[in-house]
């Protein structure tokens, strides 16, 4: 665990304010759930909450599937990370950060399909390998997620398959955290 330096009061509603340069880091916006632990120390945690994370297996296994269904690597994210990726080296993929590209998608709510002359989008941080569709894991009405197909080789596009296995993979999923 890493001091900030940072000493916040506790308020008469027993609020404390994360601030602004800590939530801009560390990807926490307004409305995202926080897990709080607590250690024998005295210590108090705070941990971004990932639904997604908590069903990891299940992500496993969709991504297992539509990998084998449509021949062509699966990435699973929650809002910030990597959380399940079939059809490439997992060491590689997991634990990393959810793209600025992917993030624009994720907040406009809608299925990204790569149309041959587009400019591409590259859904993972640091790792050079373009989505060729992507659909965003949708759980009551807020964005938890996305399940993207990345390019099998530099010049793929995305079939009609790939849309409809994209959108009900994120469909499962979405529904998966639901119930």
């Amino acid at each position: 665990m890493k001091a900030t330096g940072i000493v916040r009061r506790i308020d008469d509603l027993g609020r404390v304010v994360i601030p602004k340069e800590i939530r801009r880091t560390m990807r926490i916006r307004e409305g995202d759930p926080l897990e709080i632990y607590t250690s024998a120390d005295g210590e108090v945690i705070f941990k971004k909450y990932s639904a997604i994370g908590e069903m990891s297996g299940n992500a496993v296994a969709v991504a297992d599937v539509i990998t084998k269904l449509a021949s062509c690597p699966v990435v699973v994210f929650d809002r910030d990370h990597v959380i399940a990726v079939s059809g490439v080296q997992k060491r590689e993929f997991n634990e990393r950060r959810v793209s600025a590209g992917l993030e624009e998608i994720l907040e406009k709510r809608k299925t990204y399909i790569y149309k041959s002359g587009e400019q591409r989008v590259f859904p993972v941080e640091g790792i050079d390998r373009s989505a060729i569709a992507c659909a965003p894991i949708l759980t009551s009405g807020d964005v938890t997620g996305a399940v993207a197909f990345l390019a099998p080789s530099p010049d793929s596009t995305a079939t009609d398959i790939h849309l409809s296995l994209v959108q009900a993979a994120a469909q499962f999923l979405g529904k998966q955290i639901e119930d």
